[in-house]
Order: structure tokens, then C-alpha cells, then sequence
């Protein structure tokens, strides 16, 4: 039997582009997007020194807008890079770690005194912009954009509570508080959580692993590499090793 394993992408590109790889890696895909964005029709700002960006939806939105960076751009990981180099910025500085305390570090030794802006969604860590402060920048923080839970998502709630779920992957902390208040209105908080109980649960970080494991979800992976295709590729291993 397939393996189905339940994803929580935005359903944009990123949704079409994991449900392409999760078929190639030999599974059925349940795709359930627990995020959706509102753009807040805002810009990064014009007169800083450095300027975070920690999404590709971001980047879109800046870009979008026209913005022209007026210092150094900072990504948080490779593929906020890639969409920045796509869309014809400059990507001065990527952390070795591709999380909030990664970025701080590459870039304590450089922002004291300094203006930073941060721009990203309105549900970003403060370990960031804290450890920013802690260094001595002056930091701003510009909400580009906000997330929220569709209407109708929760599918994977349900599959989840009757065993139908193999995998998941949880791709930040916002994802799982997601699943679980879909869970909720569904009256399968419970359920949900045993369900998973059996499943190979994957989370892209460790705040994201955190966050579900505060939860009650066992989390079985958490790849080196902080991005999409290696977390998806590291579950599907770890489930067919498990088999």
C-alpha cells in the first residue's frame, strides 16, 4: 500500500511543488494547507544598513513592490537566498545555521550600532530580533505580510484520528498550532495526537519540533538542512526504513 503522508504547504507553488516530490519519492501526498498569507501592503524600509529576510514570500512581496535594498540583505537560509537572487537582489550575508539563532550569529559581529530591518510575517520568532538587540543594532521590525489557517483546512486532523497517516511534516511552529486548532474544532485534539502517535512525523527545525513536542506529538525527524525538500526526503527514508 501507498504510504500517504500529509504536507501543510500554503497552496501556491510550494503546495504543487511538494506534492510533485512526495509522488516522486513513491508516496501519496495529502496535502492540507494550514497557511494562507495577507499581504499587509507594506515595504521593507528605505534607510537601513541591513535588511532580514526570512521567506520567499517575502521576497515576492518586496519585490512586488519595488523595493531597492539600500544596504546589505541578509537571508535566513538557502532558499530565501535563491528567491532573493532570482528576483535580481544581491544576498550578502546567508548564516551557516539556517534558523533565527544562526542568523544572529552570522551577523553579530557586524550590527553594532547599526539599522536593521527584519521584514517578515507577523508570526516571527523574537529570538531573532532579541538577539539582534543583544548585539547592539537598532532593529526594526517590518511586518510584510500575515498568516493565518484557511477556512476548510484540517483533512489531515481527520486521517490522522482514524490511523489513515504514515507521515507528516510540519514545516514551523505556526503549522502545528494550526493542525491542532483544526483538530479542536473538530473535537479531535486526542485522537489526532495518537494518531500521529504511529506516523513518522517530521518538523523542519527545532523550534518547530518544540512546538509539537509542547504539544504532544513525537517527533521523529528533523533534518540537518532547514529546508523542505531535505525534510521530505529525510521522513520518507526514515518510513521506508521503519517498513
Amino acid at each position: 500500500m501507498t504510504p500517504t503522508v500529509a504536507v501543510f504547504r500554503p497552496d501556491d507553488d510550494r503546495m504543487t511543488r511538494a506534492i510533485e516530490l512526495l509522488e516522486e519519492l513513491g508516496t501519496e501526498p495529502l496535502p492540507d494547507p494550514m497557511l494562507a498569507v495577507d499581504p499587509a501592503g507594506t515595504t521593507p524600509r528605505a534607510d537601513a544598513e541591513y535588511t532580514v529576510l526570512t521567506s520567499k514570500t517575502g521576497v515576492e512581496l518586496a519585490a512586488q513592490a519595488e523595493w531597492m535594498p539600500p544596504g546589505a540583505v541578509c537571508a535566513i537560509g538557502s532558499s530565501t537566498a535563491d528567491s532573493l537572487e532570482t528576483h535580481g537582489y544581491p544576498v550578502d550575508i546567508v548564516p551557516e545555521t539556517f534558523t533565527s539563532t544562526g542568523l544572529v550569529d552570522a551577523l553579530s559581529d557586524h550590527v553594532d550600532g547599526a539599522r536593521v530591518d527584519v521584514a517578515r510575517s507577523d508570526h516571527g520568532s523574537p529570538v531573532l530580533t532579541e538577539g539582534l538587540r543583544d548585539a547592539g543594532a537598532y532593529v526594526h521590525e517590518t511586518v510584510l505580510y500575515r498568516l493565518t489557517r484557511p477556512p476548510r483546512a484540517g483533512v489531515s486532523t481527520e486521517r490522522a484520528a482514524t490511523g489513515e497517516i504514515d507521515a507528516a511534516l510540519f514545516t514551523s511552529s505556526l503549522t502545528v498550532e494550526h493542525f491542532f486548532a483544526a483538530a479542536a474544532e473538530r473535537s479531535l485534539r486526542r485522537e489526532a495526537i495518537d494518531g500521529l502517535a504511529d506516523a513518522v512525523v517530521g518538523a523542519i527545525g527545532p523550534p518547530t519540533r518544540n512546538t509539537a513536542e509542547d504539544a504532544g506529538i513525537e517527533v521523529d525527524v528533523v533534518p540537518d538542512r532547514a529546508d523542505f525538500e531535505t525534510l521530505a526526503r529525510t521522513v520518507v527514508e526514515r518510513m521506508n526504513e521503519s517498513k
